[in-house]
């Protein structure tokens, strides 16, 4: 219980921030999903032996696939890292296989779909004030 609190306060944390050098990615909430994909580490694997399935495994160069924007992508402290993507649906098919051709050797994978609720949390928020 502890552990998915922690991960839900992690990811209001990480959700919201956007990467500043990405090219503009599909414009509106229609067009796409937010995935925050969680790469636990396994702590039976030192860094090394974890670095170098990475190589082995083409990570670096296939995930995400060209042209999925990266929201954010933080290492958390005995957790692994926590990267937020957005996707247009039509490409979530090829993320899902870019984890599993490229991570699952190197970590265990949890992925997360999201929408943006800002504006609504904010209308809503505005709303509440007005009583």
């Amino acid at each position: 219980m502890i552990r998915r609190l922690t991960l839900a306060l992690l990811l209001a944390v990480v959700l919201p921030v956007r990467a500043t050098a990405q090219p503009p990615g599909p414009a509106s909430p229609s067009d796409y999903v937010l995935l925050t994909v969680v790469l636990k580490h396994d702590q039976s694997k030192t860094l090394d032996e974890i670095n170098k399935i990475q190589d082995e495994s083409g990570f670096w160069a296939k995930f995400p696939p060209d042209g999925i924007q990266v929201e954010s992508w933080y290492v958390v402290m005995d957790l692994g890292q926590v990267v937020t993507l957005r996707v247009p649906p039509a490409r979530l098919r090829e993320v899902n296989r870019s984890i599993e051709l490229t991570a699952w050797k190197a970590f265990r994978s949890e992925v997360y779909a999201a929408y943006d609720f800002r504006e609504a949390a904010r209308a809503q928020r505005e709303r509440a004030l007005k009583k």
